[in-house]
């Protein structure tokens, strides 16, 4: 028999308030008020709080809280990644970040979701969908990123947009609901030129 994080792993409804998950989840947010807490001088407390609360980072992970997540531990992170301020995620499900991605403030990357069928919600369970996000995307401030989604290398996802459905690989999406607005080409460095 699984145990509910099994079910929670597995994208299976799962009871949320389980004792092993609830312990996870507050051992997670005890890290991440101590993180918020921090000031900018305390660079080593900062990276050694980020390493027992994203466990699977790459090198150069830089977080600028404030910062929230359920656990952390389902959070995988390449290199030099950047969070930006206010950002949130739910990380219920795996969220897989690529290399050289960035975070503008305020975005919300969910994994969490819940039952359609009213029956099954007033039970109290939830499930979730892995979110993948690859390698040198840029997210603008206040998008939302919604269960299940995948981004694609090198694309950027405008400011406000829902990214609700797969976005490929090197284009600019945005909107609510996102879309694909343009493919990306090599752009020049200065905006001026």
């Amino acid at each position: 028999m699984k145990t509910e994080k099994e079910k929670m792993l597995a994208g299976e409804l799962y009871d949320p308030l389980d004792q092993q998950l609830s312990e996870e989840r507050n051992k997670a947010r005890l890290l991440i008020f101590e993180l918020n807490q921090s000031r900018e001088d305390e660079v080593e407390k900062r990276e050694k709080i980020l390493k027992e609360l994203i466990p699977d980072a790459g090198e150069g992970l830089w977080l600028q809280p404030p910062f929230f997540c359920d656990y952390g531990s389902n959070i995988k992170v390449g290199k030099k990644v950047f969070f930006n301020f206010n950002c949130i995620v739910l990380d219920v499900a795996e969220v897989s970040i690529g290399d050289y991605t960035l975070f503008a403030p305020n975005v919300q990357i969910y994994t969490a979701t819940h039952p359609m069928d009213h029956k099954v919600r007033a039970e109290g369970l939830e499930f979730a969908k892995p979110i993948a996000i690859g390698e040198h995307v840029w997210v603008g401030g206040g998008a939302i990123i919604c269960p299940g989604v995948s981004i694609g290398d090198r694309s950027v996802i405008g400011a406000g947009s829902v990214v609700t459905r797969d976005i490929p690989a090197g284009v600019f999406a945005a909107g609510n609901p996102c879309r694909v607005i343009r493919p990306l080409e090599e752009e020049k460095q200065n905006p001026d030129e």
